[in-house]
């Protein structure tokens, strides 16, 4: 009787002990990164009942190995690294995203030294010039912004560049521009008016020239063996914390002003561009 009290009393203290991981793209510089997620972590544990950790990772390939290996249950994803995980890990959900995700935009930004305007459409001008996009596996800093060029020019980055660069996230790219290490690059949009407000960028030497069309970017992606590690209705408690999060704090750090319901379904636009781009298979 004393064994069996003892043995279920070992598996309660190691129930509660359990620990719920989630990472994130690293689409920006790391203080940013470690600003947003302790504070949703901080929050998720109190209204999770758990001990919540954020582990950060090197690279977008690195968080889809991360949640692939079951290291972390929930991810921030972009488009595109949320598609690839959850191909890679069959019953994976997109369980939220920004009020504002849905309709996301990248910038084409040009150092000043170019003579290149803001248009319309893509200015022909950037022919022959240097370019830089984000990280290769970014929607917002690669898969959208060569889409709508290669569609513009009907031929591929490296055949309308003298150069075709990789910076790693949206931060290093507004960086290299502006210093005219290269002459133009693609960077998610709220990536630059954050730094904007913030005095990073002198507008004397790196501008906008061009605003992509809206599509899907940005979500939480959750395992879908959540339920049986943590317990029936756990998935669902879950995305309703993050729906739930008023916090002015953790929605600036973002920067959302909210967080909706997100499908898989929501993100089907993402995957026909990445296959045909060859992106995913």
């Amino acid at each position: 009787m004393k064994k069996l009290l003892l043995s279920a009393l070992l598996c309660a203290s190691t129930m509660f002990a359990q620990t719920f991981t989630f990472t994130a793209i690293p689409d920006q510089d790391e203080t940013k990164l470690k600003e947003r997620f302790s504070l949703l972590a901080n929050y998720l544990s109190k209204e999770l009942n758990l001990d919540v950790k954020f582990v950060p990772v090197k690279s977008y390939s690195a968080s889809i190995a991360a949640f692939r290996n079951n290291q972390v249950q929930l991810a921030w994803f972009g488009g595109l690294s949320g598609v690839k995980a959850r191909l890679i890990v069959p019953g994976s959900v997109a369980i939220a995203q920004g009020v504002e995700d849905p309709n996301f935009h990248s910038f084409l930004i040009a150092h000043t030294s170019t003579g290149l305007e803001k248009s319309k459409t893509i200015p022909k001008g950037i022919e022959g010039k240097t370019f830089t996009f984000g990280s290769k596996g970014s929607t917002s800093g690669r898969l959208m912004p060569e889409y709508f060029i290669t569609d513009a020019f009907k031929k591929s980055p490296n055949d309308i560049f003298k150069k075709v660069g990789f910076s790693g996230n949206h931060s290093k790219t507004v960086a290299l521009v502006q210093s005219g290490a290269y002459e133009v690059g693609a960077v998610n949009y709220k990536v630059w008016k954050r730094e904007l407000k913030s005095g990073k960028i002198d507008p004397s030497k790196v501008k906008i020239i061009y605003q992509t069309p809206g599509y899907p970017d940005y979500n939480f992606t959750a395992r879908g063996d959540l339920d049986k590690q943590f317990g029936e209705g756990f998935t669902k408690k879950l995305q309703t914390a993050i729906l739930n999060i008023k916090d002015e704090k953790i929605l600036n750090a973002f920067p959302r002003s909210g967080f909706i319901k997100a499908t898989n379904e929501d993100f089907a636009p993402i995957l026909t561009t990445a296959r045909k781009l060859g992106l995913v298979d």
